[in-house]
């Protein structure tokens, strides 16, 4: 199995090499290309917040709450913490009756060169810039509007997270009882599944084909608010934000942590999974490029507006001389 995907060179010796794990599978669940195992298992991180948002437009409490698709948009979000999702955090508990005292995300540092609003130095980020801050404000809301404990959303006992799991495993076709539960970095329930089902359920979230309606227009809306509102879905000079941007409606995608990154196609139908095995995530924006590339998913003039992600820097010393490279060296395999 030939997984390496970027070697590292120094002069004329190779340093090091990356390997990765990628599936590309259709909405019939049908394995259309590969890099290495495509049954490789890895949690879901936070690539699963768009599918986790389900919950929220299925219940009726984005309706009943009046959010707008902005609002619902930050739901899937891991995003930087801008002013303008934190506005829009704060707009969803505000319309629920909820307050940020009751979001159990943690906080941590942001980038402050990114505020209108400038923090003082010695004031700490809040809860509500914490990365995952939208995904815990719809969990909230949803578990509001069905009536269940807000205090204990983030056990993976509550209902809302029963569901979740349940919701990925329809989605993706894998057995809800192999699913394994571990804690993500935010303290909510992170789900594991092999990277070729990851790429089946984001299939569904490009093209919701062979669902029921309701469960289509449900994703249809999560899909649409993502690429029409790109920038709430990570923030200003970010992969998924600019791709999605760019790309106008052809692209769905979101970033996890690890090193984890999923996409879909809405015209061809597919879903992508793209796992780096040593969790380098510095290297995700030129595979994703790569992978793109070779599927036809970016006409050339898309891409070329984002060349800046699909190249690599050059190997430099500390005075700035070139002594070495980076190689991409992925090609997909064509499994169907």
């Amino acid at each position: 199995m030939d997984n390496i995907v970027v070697r590292t060179w120094r002069g004329e010796v190779i340093e090091g090499v990356f390997r990765a794990h990628i599936a590309v599978v259709n909405t019939e669940g049908r394995l259309l290309y590969s890099v290495g195992d495509p049954s490789y298992t890895t949690y879901w991180r936070s690539s699963s917040k768009p599918l986790q948002a389900l919950p929220l437009i299925e219940s009726g409490a984005a309706d009943e709450y009046h959010f707008t698709e902005e609002e619902i948009a930050v739901t899937c979000a891991s995003h930087s913490g801008e002013d303008f999702h934190t506005d829009a955090v704060g707009s969803i508990l505000h319309k629920a009756g909820l307050s940020e005292d009751d979001l159990q995300c943690g906080a941590h540092e942001i980038d402050r060169s990114l505020h209108r609003r400038e923090l003082a130095p010695e004031q700490p980020p809040a809860r509500i810039h914490s990365n995952c801050s939208g995904k815990h404000s719809g969990m909230l809301t949803t578990s509001k509007k069905k009536g269940w404990p807000t205090v204990t959303y983030r056990d993976p006992e509550h209902p809302l997270q029963r569901l979740n799991r349940q919701n990925l495993a329809e989605l993706s076709a894998y057995p809800s009882e192999d699913i394994r539960i571990g804690i993500d970095g935010c303290g909510v329930p992170v789900f594991s599944m092999p990277i070729q089902n990851m790429a089946h359920a984001f299939s569904k979230l490009a093209k919701p084909d062979g669902l029921s309606d309701e469960r289509a227009q449900a994703l249809s809306r999560l899909r649409d608010a993502m690429m029409t509102y790109p920038h709430m879905i990570a923030g200003s000079r970010r992969f998924d934000s600019d791709l999605m941007r760019e790309a106008d409606g052809t692209v769905v995608c979101k970033g996890g942590a690890a090193a984890l990154h999923c996409l879909g196609l809405p015209d061809q139908g597919i879903g992508i999974a793209i796992k780096i095995e040593d969790m380098d995530a510095s290297i995700i924006p030129a595979i994703a490029m790569a992978v793109l590339r070779q599927l036809d998913g970016l006409t050339e003039e898309v891409a070329s507006k984002l060349d800046g992600y699909a190249s690599f820097p050059s190997v430099k010393n500390t005075r700035d001389e070139v002594v070495g490279k980076m190689e991409m060296t992925l090609k997909l395999d064509k499994v169907y």
